[in-house]
């Protein structure tokens, strides 16, 4: 077990009376012991983020730029002990605790480089209107237990470089490596400019609820977004959410199986399921529908899965215990109706008295589309597949639901492709490809898949709110006495 672990607040290390406990989703041992912040601790945080602010938010734009450079350089040299803390908390292999923490350090530097916009209405001899972004103020992180490190670089990145100042609350499932990324951060940043926080599920609704927080930017599932969106309504706090997604992909009967065929697993399977833009419906025309599923289960007997920690592993567990009975909730009800499962499905009695948290790499045989399987996210390794014969029948099923976060379509033809992507109902639509995001390309979700931009420059534009100043140059005759 890691022990040692402490909050953020003001730039110093703060304990907690008391703490709890941070499974390995692996082997169920404890990696390690976080403190429970208490109300007055949030209070503490919440208070030096707004002492904070004023010399922050005044110093100038390229001076906070520097910053976060530093504030790359400074995480990826510790990128050893904070992978391996990584994949022992959330489950994912080496390699890509790896990737996440650079991909963190990547998304800091592409932000960096953004820049607020100043837009001079008018500049006459009677008048200079100009309109400036200003910072919003105190800033409360809320980020998820698939990406610890990668979803936090969507907010606190951005929030910082307009001028605000952050108070950073991960997942109570996933807390240790954000503990130590704000231990590190003491001497990058000035006290207070960002704070860090841990605790278990009523530090959130804390959070939100807070008078002294301007925004929150919350990332996680649809249902915990509207309670986040109603905590922050009597103080109509600021809000970007990104929520739940239930990606469809449409594959064309022209597509070559054998080069799509690895990419659409990946595009599935990557981190067991467990990312927000990972393809969740996959719909492909009936020509290429037995091909292209025998191909996707050759693909998943060559990958290993395993605890994050041994060589060879590309795959992990589920990273909780809540999320592991889901999804075998979703595989049980599939059983149950009787559908096929071209590889995978339930766990066998002695696959589940062992520890750890995994769930086998499932394909669902062309499951009818009213089912659970097909109409909630699974956020697992599981993925149901779907045939179609006509288009605009696939179009019509992709757009159904309540979500609209990603989409993919797929064919030999890009400019086919790009007509069908055109009639989808998302935020982020990918020809040939999938998950493919860089800070400088905003990223948003459609209807109940989120609220506000992340990333790019409208992303930036979320943390901040305009201000126009109108100088008269010109002086108003006095008014003649009465």
């Amino acid at each position: 077990m890691t022990t040692g672990f402490t909050m953020t607040i003001a730039g110093r290390a703060v304990a907690a009376a008391a703490g709890y406990d941070v499974i390995d989703p692996a082997d169920e041992t404890v990696a390690g012991r976080a403190p429970l912040c208490s109300p007055e601790q949030l209070d503490q945080a919440v208070a030096a983020a707004r002492t904070a602010l004023p010399a922050w938010s005044a110093t100038t734009f390229e001076e906070r730029r520097k910053l976060v450079l530093a504030v790359a350089d400074a995480v990826e040299a510790h990128l050893e002990p904070l992978k391996r803390l990584l994949t022992r908390e959330q489950g994912k292999s080496l390699d890509d605790a790896a990737g996440e923490i650079l991909g963190f350090g990547y998304w800091l530097r592409g932000t960096a480089s953004l820049s607020l916009p100043e837009t001079v209405n008018e500049d006459s001899t009677e008048r200079l209107s100009v309109t400036r972004r200003v910072p919003l103020g105190v800033v409360g992180a809320i980020v998820p237990w698939n990406y610890p490190l990668g979803n936090a670089g969507f907010k606190i990145v951005p929030a910082l470089l307009a001028g605000n100042t952050v108070v950073w609350k991960p997942s109570p499932f996933t807390p240790l490596t954000t503990l130590r990324v704000g231990e590190i951060l003491r001497d990058v940043l000035p006290p207070g400019v960002l704070n860090v926080v841990s605790g278990d599920a009523g530090l959130g609704p804390r959070m939100t609820a807070h008078p002294g927080i301007d925004m929150i930017s919350y990332t996680g599932s649809t249902r915990t977004g509207r309670r986040v969106m109603a905590g922050a309504a009597p103080t109509l706090t600021r809000l970007t959410l990104e929520l739940g997604g239930n990606d469809p992909a449409i594959v064309l009967p022209d597509v070559d199986v054998p080069a799509v065929a690895e990419k659409l697993f990946w595009g599935a399977f990557a981190n067991s399921g467990q990312v927000c833009l990972a393809i969740k419906r996959l719909y492909i025309h009936r020509d290429v529908y037995e091909p292209l599923k025998q191909a996707l289960a050759a693909c998943a007997t060559t990958v290993r899965m395993g605890a994050g920690t041994e060589a060879g592993v590309r795959l992990g567990p589920l990273q909780n215990r809540p999320q592991y009975d889901r999804v075998l909730g979703l595989l049980h009800d599939s059983r149950a109706r009787g559908h096929r499962f071209a590889l995978g499905g339930p766990p066998r009695d002695e696959d589940r008295d062992r520890p750890g948290y995994f769930v086998p790499l499932t394909l669902v045989d062309n499951p009818p589309e009213d089912s659970r399987i097909v109409q909630e996210e699974q956020f697992g390794p599981v993925l149901p597949l779907l045939s179609f014969d006509d288009i605009e029948d696939a179009v019509i099923r992709a757009n159904a639901g309540e979500y609209g976060l990603g989409a993919s379509v797929w064919s030999a033809d890009p400019e086919a492709a790009l007509a069908v992507g055109r009639r989808l109902d998302a935020g982020t639509v990918w020809i040939n490809e999938v998950q493919h995001l860089t800070p400088h390309v905003t990223f948003a979700g459609h209807k109940q898949s989120g609220l506000g931009s992340e990333s790019g420059p409208e992303g930036l534009l979320e943390f901040t709110t305009p201000r126009t100043i109108t100088v008269r140059r010109t002086a108003t005759a006095p008014t003649p006495a009465a």
